[in-house]
């Protein structure tokens, strides 16, 4: 029993972090473009489907993670300057609506493009197979998982906290009307942002593909899960993000040892319990 236990919190914190990749992503955007994106899972879809297009040609899984994201990149300042721009000072209800019908029509896509039948990638040579833990015997790609997805969060804390246009990032967050007066262009920095959440759907996307399999609906599978992680650690929180992605996917792994029914209802009772004992989530000011 002690295996398994290991073993799912291991599971659950490499997924959680996958979680978090996306929850950062969704909630940088959702804190400073105070738009919520309703794509943002279909993005996450797109970098696995990219990931195995680029896979079938160039042979590399590595080179494929590292191509696929930019083409999530191209896809969402393509969706921010077409659409999204001219809907920044709109009711929350246009803009829910225009980017809920951007994802069904993101979904449509790659079915025609991929077809409508999931399909899977395997790990790179080098992590196929397992590693003895001592405790337990677990997967070798998904350890990787673990150590990428947390040098790519690192290095995105580090953009925000260390740099000039983290600064500007961050006071967007805090108030956005207040970077403008400052004679800051904010259409740019929320096409950065935009950007950089759609490049972290995109990695996770390509990083979950061996581990979660790639199905056309995956994008609205994890969209929720998003939404979890944005409202348990707080609007516009980097931190938070990351430690309710992995508070989420432990709580999710342990729950299936128990009573696997319920590993789905599991995260939503967190989010509950989350806004009606701290509304503004677990780092959230606001």
């Amino acid at each position: 029993m002690l295996f398994l236990v290991v073993s799912q919190i291991i599971n659950g914190v490499v997924t959680g972090m996958i979680y978090a990749l996306v929850g950062v992503g969704l909630t940088l955007i959702l804190g400073v473009l105070n738009i919520p994106n309703f794509a943002h899972g279909v993005l996450f879809a797109f970098g696995a489907y990219i990931l195995l297009s680029v896979l079938q040609v160039v042979g590399n899984f590595w080179l494929a993670l590292l191509i696929a994201p930019f083409g999530v990149v191209l896809l969402g300042l393509l969706l921010e300057l077409v659409g999204v721009r001219r809907l920044y000072t709109a009711h929350h209800d246009y803009q829910l609506l225009f980017l809920f019908a951007v994802a069904l029509i993101l979904q449509e896509t790659i079915i025609l493009i991929w077809g409508p039948i999931g399909t899977s990638v395997l790990p790179p040579a080098g992590l196929q197979g397992a590693v003895n833990l001592g405790l337990t015997v677990y997967p070798k790609y998904r350890l990787a998982v673990m150590g990428i997805t947390a040098a790519i969060v690192a290095g995105t804390w580090l953009f925000l906290t260390r740099t000039n246009v983290g600064a500007i990032v961050r006071a967007g967050i805090e108030n956005r009307e207040m970077v403008a007066v400052l004679g800051i262009d904010i259409q740019k920095v929320f096409a950065l942002t935009f950007g950089l959440g759609a490049w972290l759907a995109g990695v996770a996307g390509g990083l979950a593909s061996p581990i979660m399999g790639l199905t056309p609906s995956m994008g609205f599978d994890i969209l929720p899960i998003a939404f979890v992680i944005v409202v348990v650690a707080g609007l516009g929180s980097v931190p938070g993000a990351i430690l309710a992605g992995i508070l989420t996917g432990v709580a999710q792994s342990l729950t299936t040892i128990v009573f696997p029914e319920a590993a789905n209802v599991v995260i939503y009772l967190l989010m509950g319990l989350m806004i009606l004992v701290r509304p503004q989530g677990l780092f959230g000011k606001r």
